[in-house]
């Protein structure tokens, strides 16, 4: 999985449109649970918008762990979909939009509230502080001692970062680097061990 960007901090922006007010809110969460708390907050906040509509994306924009949206009564298709898509655009990953909507009076029309719903979340997005994620796997490796000198060596060509070192009759690494930088150190270290070194996964995450 490629680096991503993610959204750093709370943001807020306001769209009058026709008379209408359009309160956007971008939170960085990851899960729903979190997501729905805050839509649960607008709702709680503004019990006399006419519409709390919401988008959020979990993880990578581009290959989301999970993602969902409301119309929240607004015509199907005219709120939470444009939403979604503006935070797919603008790659805002573990990001949920709410927009509370006041109507002015005057309708919009349904292409008219895509262009708002879609306006509303871009302009808060423009504002949005975003900050790079990149997925990391961790490993334990473990090595003769003759070969510790040259797997230091290679950890560090690879940008790894050492988290424990223990000493029995081999020597064992834990380390985490990035995961686009595992294949090549495993394939490496297979080779130039002649296929003796043990090499475990532990688990994966995401780092900023």
């Amino acid at each position: 999985m490629s680096r991503y960007t993610v959204l750093a901090a709370d943001t807020e922006h306001l769209l009058t449109e026709k008379n209408s007010d359009f309160l956007t809110f971008l939170h960085p969460v990851n899960n729903r649970e979190q997501a729905m708390q805050w839509v649960e907050q607008y709702r709680a906040r503004y019990p006399d918008a006419n519409h709390v509509c919401w988008a959020y994306i979990i993880g990578n924009t581009r290959q989301p762990q999970t993602q969902a949206f409301s119309d929240d009564g607004e015509p199907g298709g005219t709120a939470g979909k444009p939403m979604l898509h503006v935070l797919t655009e603008r790659e805002l990953g573990n990001c949920l939009a709410v927009v509370v909507r006041y109507f002015g009076g005057v309708k919009l029309g349904a292409g008219g509230l895509v262009r708002a719903y879609s306006n509303a979340v871009s302009q808060a997005a423009a504002k949005a502080e975003l900050c790079e994620v990149s997925p990391s796997t961790a490993l334990s490796i473990s090595v003769s001692f003759a070969f510790e000198a040259r797997l230091r060596q290679l950890l560090q060509q690879c940008k790894a970062t050492l988290d424990e070192v223990s000493y029995s009759d081999k020597v064992t690494v834990s380390i985490t680097l990035p995961q686009d930088a595992e294949l090549a150190l495993c394939d490496q270290l297979i080779n130039e061990t002649a296929g003796a070194a043990d090499i475990r996964q532990a688990g994966s995450h995401s780092g900023v």
